[in-house]
């Protein structure tokens, strides 16, 4: 299965100069616990809620003045729209990131989170259930 058959299409994005407490802000709005950061059509990094706890609050960043740009990850992590959503797994865990913007031609086209591929694994492991217990004998 392609990454952007599972891929939200909808991705909330900021500007690199956005305030932090816009960005937290957002993400309650929204109810994300991420924003990708760009520039432009270019995904440049990804702001999580537990960047502004860790960057921020436990960090000691002024929260007044600091910007996305101050608290992102820079080294941004991206997949391909047309792969499969095993390498999600696998870019997810080499890179110890739990949200994957998706790309296509360089432009944002899309995000998978973990919990997205968890819920399709559990959906899976239902339709593997059903099938066990239509064919095993009654007890």
């Amino acid at each position: 299965m392609p990454i952007e058959d599972l891929a939200r299409s909808d991705v909330v994005t900021a500007d690199a100069d956005t305030p932090v407490h816009d960005l937290a802000s957002t993400m309650d709005e929204r109810n994300v616990g991420s924003i990708v950061v760009t520039r432009g059509d270019d995904p440049v990094g990804i702001v999580t809620d537990r960047d502004l706890a860790i960057r921020v609050l436990a960090g000691g960043a002024d929260p007044a003045s600091a910007t996305a740009e101050d608290v992102m990850s820079g080294d941004l992590c991206t997949i391909g729209r047309g792969e499969g959503f095993y390498r999600a797994t696998e870019l997810m865990s080499e890179h110890g990131v739990r949200r994957l913007p998706v790309i296509h031609d360089g432009e944002l086209v899309g995000i998978v989170t973990a919990d997205d591929l968890t819920e399709l694994l559990a959906d899976e492991q239902e339709q593997v259930a059903e099938i066990i217990r239509a064919q095993r004998p009654p007890y």
